[in-house]
């Protein structure tokens, strides 16, 4: 696999574990310089994007390129810049010049692969679609604003985009722009401490379509929002269209200024549901085109059957693929298994959602133990696995600090380390262990269903 192939790979699943917005800024001018003796060097634009990346990103990254290349790889950033880089995006993030003014040149900011022709549709998204169709045949008219809004990894996004794309094709003169919440947020920021808000009203009070993604970013920031709100006005005032996403209905999202959710409700709200079975099927059948991999039917119904969430779905296909041609084997069920250990197969937990004890009641109560045998010292096979299958619960459902878990079950936080990575190899290759954690998820999702 060559650097290039490589670092593509990583960037497809950085975006699916980032938002948008920090991918946009962060990661889409970034390339794999070299990657020898297990060191990746990688080259940003800037030293600015390579200190953010280094701080905020830098375990994540590393998880990437270690599972990628079945190595445990060391992060060398540097400052180096390539115009085929620099050009395959939709221009740069803090642009207020005159180019960036007409996005109809290029300049929207929208993905090429996000069409109504890619959108599967079924019984559970009929009603978006029919939303998304209908504002795209007349803009400016038909839902005004359009508010999309769902969990992550249904289709918002796409659907949005999927407009702006309609719209181009009609009538390709038409100002659009897609922006992400926190983009927006970041450019005001920008163009505050530039002392160029006239030509950040310009660029956004003269757009025909605005696309604004992920919309509760800007909640509780005064200043985005007072600008926001003149901006919706003003696009609304001259016959243009709004269209809005965001994780949760207006009235949900916290901070959000009344006279913004007044004139969100005044348009359609639609919620965009979780992907059943079948258009889970669909909607991996349809990325696996697109990415030119072969993917049987029987394959993808066994991935949809595993993974509920769109995104970790798409992020498992890339994976998928990658380990089929790093091992220079076809996809097969046996592949497919052989990884299904290493995402998530079944609902998703949070801590807002359920908490440690009951976690360690379940598993204590699955493995006929008492909870307390789970917390003591003893090291006997009987307690131990289980005890680790707790570390790894713990750890990766409900993403706690492992000096959390450690805190919890009188450990220091290598031997949690430790543990959660056993039970990480074993879901690889054993599936008693994978049909025993399926089981206490199972239960799990009784307790909070």
């Amino acid at each position: 696999m060559t650097n290039e192939s490589l670092w593509k790979n990583i960037q497809e699943e950085l975006k699916l574990s980032i938002s948008r917005a920090n991918y946009q800024t962060l990661f889409s001018n970034t390339q794999l310089i070299s990657f020898e003796k297990n060191i990746a060097t990688i080259g940003c634009p800037s030293s600015y994007i390579q200190n953010m990346i280094e701080t905020r990103f830098y375990s994540l990254v590393k998880s990437i390129i270690d599972r990628q290349t079945n190595s445990n790889c060391s992060l060398v950033f540097t400052v180096k810049s390539s115009s085929s880089v620099l050009n395959n995006n939709a221009g740069p993030l803090f642009s207020l010049t005159t180019d960036a003014e007409k996005p109809s040149s290029g300049n929207h900011g929208l993905r090429p692969d996000y069409t109504f022709e890619n959108f599967a549709v079924s019984s559970s998204n009929q009603l978006p679609f029919a939303a998304a169709t209908a504002v795209a045949k007349n803009p400016g008219k038909a839902y005004n604003p359009l508010f999309l809004w769902g969990g992550v990894g249904v289709g918002k996004t796409h659907l949005m985009q999927a407009i702006g794309h309609e719209i181009i094709k009609s009538n390709p003169s038409t100002k659009i722009l897609f922006c992400p919440g926190e983009v927006f947020t970041n450019e005001i920021i920008e163009a505050i401490r530039n002392k160029n808000t006239d030509q950040f009203k310009k660029k956004y009070r003269n757009i025909k379509v605005l696309l604004l993604d992920d919309v509760q970013f800007i909640a509780g920031k005064v200043t985005v929002q007072e600008e926001f709100f003149h901006t919706f006005n003003a696009i609304q005032q001259e016959g243009g269209q709004i269209v809005l996403t965001s994780d949760r209905p207006p009235e949900e999202i916290a901070k959000l200024e009344e006279r913004l959710k007044s004139r969100f409700e005044a348009g359609l709200i639609v919620d965009i549901p979780v992907p059943d079975f079948e258009l889970r099927t669909a909607i991996l059948l349809i990325k696996a085109r697109q990415k030119k991999i072969d993917l049987s039917m029987d394959i993808a119904q066994l991935i949809a059957a595993n993974i509920e969430s769109n995104r970790k779905m798409e992020g498992f296909l890339i994976r998928l693929a990658s380990e089929a041609e790093t091992k220079d084997v076809p996809i097969s069920v046996e592949l497919v298994n052989s990884l299904l250990g290493k995402t998530l197969t079944e609902k998703e937990f949070s801590k807002t959602t359920i908490k440690p004890k009951e976690v360690i009641d379940t598993v204590a109560d699955f493995y006929h133990l008492k909870a307390s045998q789970l917390k003591s010292q003893t090291r006997v096979k009987e307690i131990a696995l289980p005890r680790q299958v707790l570390m790894y619960l713990l750890r990766v459902e409900l993403n706690l600090p492992l000096e959390k878990v450690g805190e919890i079950l009188g450990r220091d936080h290598t031997t949690v380390m430790h543990g959660v990575d056993k039970i990480v190899n074993l879901l690889r290759e054993n599936e008693d262990i994978r049909v025993e954690i399926s089981g206490i998820k199972q239960k799990l999702a009784a307790k909070i269903a």
